[in-house]
C-alpha cells in the first residue's frame, strides 16, 4: 500500500464505511401503513404507477375535514364606535361641521345676478327699438317733419284759443267777438258733422283692389296726421262725406258699403289738410301703402291746392243728449 491510500485511509471517519463495488446499501426500515380503515379501499398511486411529467392527484374524501380559512375581522362602521362609546360611557367623536359659503362668494353671485338681469333688459329695450334702428334716414327726417309739423299746428291752436279768450273777457267788444266766435264755431262744427260742404288744399287719393280694412286704416291715419274733412266715392258714382261715426264693410260680390251705401271699386278718396303731412305719414315703411301694396293693391296721391268736399249729410238730431248750463 501506497503511502496515498494510507492519507486516504487515515482520513475515513471511524464507524464508516465506503461502499464497494457490488455491495448493496443498507435497507432503511419503513413503518407499514394501516390498511385497516376505511381508506384502505381506496385506489392510491404508488411511486412506481407514476410516470415523468405527470402530477399526483390526491383524492379527497368527502368526510374528511375541510379546511377553514382563519376569520378576517370586519372593519367596524362608525354608527358601531359610536353606539360602542356610548355603551362604554365616552363621548362620541364630533362630525366634521358643513363648509359655509364665503361673504366673498356669495357678493360675486349677486353681482352676476345683477349682471344677467341688466342685459335682458337691454335686450328687450334694443328689440323695442329695432322698427326705428332699421329705417333709412329719409324715412326718419319724414317722421321727423310730421311730428314738427303736428307741434307747430298744436301751438298755432294755443294761441287762436288765448286771443279768444282774451276777447271775451273784454266789455262790449266782447259781446260782438262772442257772436263772431259762435258763428265760426258752428261753421267748424258743421264741417265736423258732414252738414255743410268744405274746400281747402289736400290729397286727391285713388284707392284700387282694397278691403274694407284698408279704407279704414287710410281713414284714421288721414286723421292722426291733420286731415279735416273727407270724402269716398265709388265708380259707381255714389259718394259718402266721412264724419266721426262712418263704417265700413266689405260687401258681397265685392266693393264695399259705407254707412248702408254700396260703392264699387276703384275708390276715390277726397281729404282737406296739410297735402306733405298726410303724404308722409301714408308713406312710412309699414304704414298704409306698404301694407296695401303687400295685400296686392296700389294707392296713388296727387296733392292739390284746392281740393272740394261736396258730399253732406243729414243733421242729426240729439234724443238723449243735452247741454250742460
Amino acid at each position: 500500500m501506497t503511502d496515498r491510500e494510507d492519507n486516504g485511509r487515515d482520513q475515513t471517519p471511524p464507524g464508516f464505511e465506503l461502499p464497494t463495488a457490488g455491495r448493496k446499501p443498507p435497507a432503511i426500515d419503513v413503518p407499514e401503513k394501516d390498511d385497516s380503515g376505511p381508506e384502505a379501499d381506496r385506489p392510491r398511486l404508488d411511486a412506481e404507477d407514476t410516470r415523468p411529467g405527470e402530477a399526483v392527484v390526491k383524492e379527497i374524501s368527502p368526510t374528511s375535514p375541510v379546511p377553514s380559512m382563519p376569520d378576517t375581522p370586519e372593519p367596524a362602521s362608525q354608527d358601531s364606535d359610536l353606539d360602542r362609546s356610548g355603551e362604554e360611557g365616552g363621548e362620541p367623536e364630533p362630525r366634521p361641521a358643513r363648509k359655509r359659503p364665503a361673504p366673498a362668494g356669495t357678493l360675486i353671485w349677486v353681482l352676476l345676478a345683477l349682471l344677467g338681469f341688466t342685459l335682458v333688459v337691454q335686450l328687450r329695450s334694443n328689440d323695442a327699438d329695432s322698427g326705428l334702428s332699421t329705417m333709412r334716414q329719409e324715412d326718419l327726417v319724414q317722421i321727423l317733419s310730421d311730428l314738427e309739423a303736428r307741434d307747430s299746428r298744436l301751438n298755432t291752436d294755443i294761441e287762436g284759443l288765448e286771443r279768444t279768450r282774451q276777447q271775451l273777457t273784454s266789455g262790449v267788444e266782447g259781446r260782438q267777438a262772442a257772436l263772431e266766435e259762435a258763428g265760426k264755431r258752428s261753421q267748424e262744427l258743421g264741417l265736423l258733422a258732414g252738414t255743410i260742404a268744405g274746400r281747402g288744399p289736400g290729397l286727391d287719393i285713388a284707392l284700387d283692389k282694397v278691403k274694407a280694412s284698408d279704407v279704414l286704416n287710410t281713414v284714421q291715419e288721414l286723421r292722426g296726421s291733420g286731415g279735416e274733412v273727407m270724402q269716398i266715392s265709388g265708380s259707381n258714382g255714389t259718394s259718402v262725406r266721412i264724419v266721426a261715426s262712418t263704417y265700413f264693410v266689405d260687401a258681397a260680390g265685392g266693393g264695399i258699403i259705407a254707412d248702408g251705401d254700396r260703392l264699387a271699386g276703384p275708390f276715390r278718396l277726397l281729404v282737406i289738410g296739410s297735402p306733405e303731412t298726410m303724404r308722409t305719414a301714408l308713406q312710412i315703411p309699414g304704414g298704409v301703402v306698404a301694407s296695401v301694396k303687400s295685400d296686392g293693391g296700389s294707392v296713388t296721391m296727387d296733392s292739390q291746392a284746392m281740393v272740394e268736399v261736396t258730399a253732406v249729410r243729414k243733421a242729426t238730431a240729439l234724443q238723449y243728449a243735452r247741454p250742460v248750463s
